[in-house]
């Protein structure tokens, strides 16, 4: 546990400067460089709130990491069948993959389910798409922990998993960014790419819910969700939040689904309202009678 929580421990820690560096090298090709009008660039307090929304996930991160750890050791220690060797080359390429499944397959259900986009969508909030963006990340990462539980059962040592992540999240930075356009084929086939991801973050109707991938396209690819970008998107939610309230952009969603599920009618509602899709809403009497061609 010592050194799960020691940052020295995390590539993340090592990372830190070289996103500064990024975002200061991002302002300046912003400002020096023709870009015809087609990036968004940076707000001041876009920014800000972004980088801020990044530090606080650090507590949040922290508390998942401690309270994940014993219940995978648990497992690891008593039902898990066989444990990999940590000191072999394929354990970190597996462990990466495999990880990388996972991600997409949490990152979909957050996208596809009320209560998991409520605490996703924090990261969606900015209309703009820069590296400071990567930093406004969510305070609740709780589902991860679901999604991420066959790893140990699967002879993978727990305290690697974290690790591995810490890999994804690195990656995963510097994808958010007008300033690179389209990578040579074989990348953008294989890889999540700037241009793949600026598709993710557009709520455009043609790019909602696609390009879910954090290092590897090709889950994208295969299960159905992939779409190339074809026009610079319009990033940020289909209904702006228009708020730099950090409260309100985390947990905001939240407050309206609690809303929801007191006012709903029955349990069929109130369970629509926390695991049926965003928007989620009961079809109303009236309206059942309209579309049966009753009175």
């Amino acid at each position: 546990m010592h050194d799960l929580l020691d940052p020295l421990q995390n590539p993340v820690t090592y990372a830190v400067p070289f996103f500064v560096l990024s975002i200061l090298v991002e302002l300046a090709a912003l400002k020096w460089l023709d870009h015809d009008g087609n990036v968004t660039g940076y707000a001041l307090k876009d920014a800000r709130t972004s980088i801020t929304m990044g530090i606080g996930s650090i507590f949040f991160l922290t508390v998942f990491k401690v309270g994940t750890f014993v219940v995978y050791s648990a497992i690891s220690t008593h039902l898990a069948p066989f444990h990999l060797p940590t000191d072999t080359w394929w354990y970190w390429v597996l462990l990466i993959v495999g990880l990388d499944l996972a991600y997409y397959g949490n990152h979909r259900f957050v996208h596809r389910v009320s209560i998991g986009w409520a605490a996703h969508q924090a990261h969606h909030s900015s209309e703009y798409m820069n590296f400071a963006t990567a930093l406004r990340q969510k305070w609740n990462p709780w589902f991860e922990f679901f999604f991420w539980l066959p790893l140990p059962f699967l002879g993978f040592a727990p305290w690697t998993l974290y690790v591995a992540f810490s890999i994804n999240l690195v990656y995963q930075f510097f994808v958010h960014t007008e300033t690179i356009d389209r990578l040579p084929r074989p990348v953008e086939l294989v890889f999540n790419t700037p241009s793949h991801h600026r598709v993710h973050h557009g709520s455009d109707p043609e790019y909602l819910d696609r390009n879910y991938a954090g290092i590897l396209i090709v889950w994208d690819r295969l299960f159905g969700t992939f779409q190339p970008e074809r026009q610079r998107p319009t990033y940020g939610l289909t209904k702006p939040v228009e708020t730099f309230n950090l409260i309100t952009l985390e947990y905001g969603d939240y407050a309206a689904i609690a809303r929801n599920v007191r006012r709903a009618a029955s349990w069929r509602e109130r369970l629509g309202y926390v695991f049926g899709p965003p928007g989620w809403a009961p079809a109303r009497r009236d309206e059942t009678l309209s579309a049966a061609g009753g009175d």
